[in-house]
């Protein structure tokens, strides 16, 4: 029963104390050790652009001042190569508080949202914090299963649909043609998100065309992954005009980091740079493809920057998360079945996948003797 006299509303009491990720720093102190190949949030392993490290640096003496409250350069940057307009493009720190934007000006108490059991627990955590309904559709071999997702949304009547393409966290991917065709099956007066945090690892095919005319779709990209910048928070959101003026009445207009924001307009601009990191993530692909074959495992065809591999049931894979943990290498698994007989290795660097391969032939010893 809700508490009277508490300060807080009804919804936020009645919300789990939980945060959507253990953070690797949190393990680390509670074993008093750090790790030495930290490969499993994704993060890249590649660095950053020496362009948006230069700009960076440039710009920390200015940072007395706020940022652009309408990160205009940035913005100018990414309407000019996706040929749009300003008006059709919003900045955020990263895809996490974009989209708990989105879901503030869609969700409230007892609105109904479609995803996919197991996919990215941020979005579930924006949608349970505004009180919505969280409607889960499993997975179909590895796949986000898309006919079944629009199958929910019009049995649900659902306001709100998470799509991650790439997906997180199984690395598999649908062609733009599915996509585009599972756009058109979804309600009239539904709204999609659609997250592309990994789209420059994916193939052309993967990369739905931005038309922001298509009222239904809010595309979202990172910084966080192939440009290295995961610390920085910086990600955009793409939709109809008319969604961006409505997250623009909710956002923190001085949320944006100067020092991030000129940094990540430096690193839009490399594309020398991002192809080089996109060249090393595949080379890192192979080298677990090959691991993972040599040690009698399949492993899922990616489409991102980490690999599932697949060790055949789940406590399998958490035995197997422990016994690296122990052995200072810090990686993730999916968390709900059968999903979660996976364990998922973000590429590192050729020392990290050093560490890795060694650290996990000597974890499966242990684990069968």
């Amino acid at each position: 029963m809700p508490n009277a006299n508490s300060l807080f509303t009804p919804l936020v009491e009645s919300l789990p104390s939980t945060v959507p990720f253990v953070g690797p720093e949190t393990i680390e102190r509670r074993r008093h050790r750090i790790f030495r190949a930290r490969i499993g949030a994704n993060e890249s392993a590649f660095g950053i652009s020496p362009n948006a490290r230069d700009a960076m640096a440039n710009t920390i003496g200015k940072i007395s001042r706020y940022s652009d409250p309408e990160g205009y350069d940035l913005k100018t940057a990414i309407a000019n190569r996706h040929k749009i307009s300003l008006e059709e493009v919003c900045l955020g720190a990263g895809i996490d508080e974009l989209l708990g934007l989105v879901t503030r000006i869609t969700v409230k108490t007892g609105t109904p949202v479609v995803t996919s059991l197991g996919a990215y627990p941020t979005f579930n955590y924006h949608v349970h914090g505004h009180g919505g309904t969280l409607h889960t559709v499993p997975y179909h071999d590895d796949h986000i299963d898309l006919d079944a997702i629009a199958k929910a949304a019009h049995a649900t009547k659902a306001r709100l649909v998470y799509l991650a393409n790439p997906d997180n966290p199984m690395g598999t991917w649908h062609s733009s043609e599915k996509v585009e065709n599972f756009i058109g099956a979804l309600p009239k007066n539904c709204l999609l998100i659609l997250d592309e945090a990994y789209i420059e690892f994916a193939p052309k095919n993967a990369m739905v065309t931005m038309d922001p005319a298509e009222s239904k779709v809010v595309h979202m990209r990172t910084f966080s992954k192939a440009h290295g910048m995961a610390g920085a928070r910086v990600g955009y959101a793409v939709a109809a005009k008319n969604i961006i003026q409505s997250i623009n009445k909710v956002r923190n207009h001085f949320g944006m980091n100067l020092v991030s924001v000129a940094g990540a307009l430096a690193s839009f601009n490399d594309k020398n740079f991002i192809n080089s990191v996109i060249c090393s993530v595949e080379e890192g692909r192979q080298d677990y493809y090959r691991l993972a074959s040599k040690m009698g495992f399949s492993s899922l065809p990616s489409a991102t920057n980490f690999v599932a591999i697949d060790l055949q049931n789940g406590d399998t894979a958490r035995a197997m998360l422990t016994a690296l943990e122990d052995r200072d290498v810090f990686v993730r698994m999916p968390a709900v079945a059968p999903l979660d007989r996976c364990i998922r290795v973000t590429v590192g660097t050729t020392e990290e996948r050093q560490l890795f391969s060694s650290a996990f032939a000597d974890a499966f010893d242990s684990l069968h003797n």
